[in-house]
Order: C-alpha cells, then structure tokens, then sequence
C-alpha cells in the first residue's frame, strides 16, 4: 500500500473548508463520487449497525424543489457537483430484523447470537438509555451518520475536492419531498445530515481553529 505521510493527511484537513459557492463549469466525476461513496459504506458504526442510506441527488428538478427549505445550502445547492443527503434508520432496536440480519451475517452460532443480542440490549437500554422512545433510537442513528459524513469530507479533501456538511434546513419539508418523489422510505428512514461536493468557485480564506492547548487533554 502506498504511504501517505502525516504533513499529507494534515494539508489535506487544512485545505478542507466549507465552501458554499461552486464553480458550475467543473464538475467531481461519478468515479470519484463512487469512491467518497464507498468510504461512507465502510465507514464505522456502533455495533455494527450501518444505520443508513446515502442518496444522491443531481438533477435540477429536485434541488429547485427542496432550495426553498434549504436556506443553509442556498449558495451551493444549485452548483455543487452532487447533493448527498445522509439518511438514519428509524428503530435499530437490539431486535430489530437489520441489526439481527447483520449479526447473522458474522456466521454466529444460535448461541453466540443470542448472547450478542442480550449484550446489545443491555446496552440500548441501560448504559446508553435509547429505548425510551423512538425519537432517542433515531438520534442514536443520527449520530453514526457523522462518522460516515466525516469519512466522505476528509477523502474528498484528500483528493482536492471540496465539500460542505449541512443541517440548516426545514427536515419536515425535506423529508417530504425526497419521500413524495419516491427517493426514501419515510416510514424507514429519516433525514440526518447532507454534505456538498464539488470545486469551489473562490478562493476561501484559512478556517480558524482553538489552539490545541485549549481543546486537547492529556492524562498526567
């Protein structure tokens, strides 16, 4: 495997910028997309959950529709090369038929499954309280999403690709239109998150961070 230096990975996070104007006349290519998509699939989750689905939205016709509610991606949502929207599953029980469905699929005897299931239950349920309504397991969800959006920003950037994570839009009206036009299942899935990708139209100035002395703390 080729090896990428530390310096390549750290201007890698310092090119990374939220860029909310895209050029319209350079586009990211499908292959490249399918990568970034492809890190989002492999990505982590907590017990292996994979409590999501990664829609792509491109044509005009949508993004015309959700702009109105959108007000955080106005300045991108027209020019970005692809608009994916990062969508949780409702109701990932310790039972539920995926998260048994992907135990299966780890070749568990019956009793190794069944153990897993009760660990996994004792968890949901004792130390991190999700089972108390379902908006709670959503949020569970919702936050395994972050880690396949953070996967898919920082491989972009890797590759000279900019991005932009989004929450600043009207979740009722866009789950509505993405489920009105037949791009999810409303009664499985929720929207989490949406991220931009494309080549940004200007120069952006360098993002300012906390000095590590502030943020980091180390064990003495």
């Amino acid at each position: 495997m080729t090896q990428i230096t530390q310096q390549q990975i750290l201007d890698a996070f310092k090119f990374r910028a939220a860029t909310r104007a895209y050029d319209p006349n350079k586009k990211v290519s499908r292959e490249q997309m399918a990568f970034l998509l492809e890190l989002a699939r492999l990505s982590p989750s907590s017990v292996g959950s994979e409590p999501w689905q990664f829609l792509v939205v491109e044509s005009a016709e949508i993004r015309a529709k959700l702009k109105p509610f959108c007000w955080g991606m106005a300045g991108g949502i027209d020019d970005a090369s692809y608009i994916v929207f990062i969508l949780a599953k409702k109701n990932v029980r310790y039972d539920s038929p995926d998260l048994v469905d992907s135990l299966k699929a780890r070749n568990l005897s019956e009793q190794e499954l069944q153990a897993t299931i009760d660990v996994y239950r004792t968890f949901q349920r004792d130390h991190i309280k999700v089972l108390e309504n379902e908006r709670t397991l959503f949020d569970w969800a919702g936050k395994q999403t972050y880690i396949a959006l953070a996967n898919m920003m920082t491989g972009a950037a890797m590759l000279g690709i900019d991005s932009c994570p989004y929450e600043g839009f009207d979740y009722a009206e866009v789950n509505r239109i993405l489920s009105e036009a037949g791009l999810m299942d409303s009664e499985q899935f929720g929207v989490s998150v949406a991220v931009s990708f494309g080549y940004r139209a200007k120069t952006i100035s360098q993002k300012s961070r906390k000095p590590a002395a502030q943020v980091v703390r180390w064990e003495k």
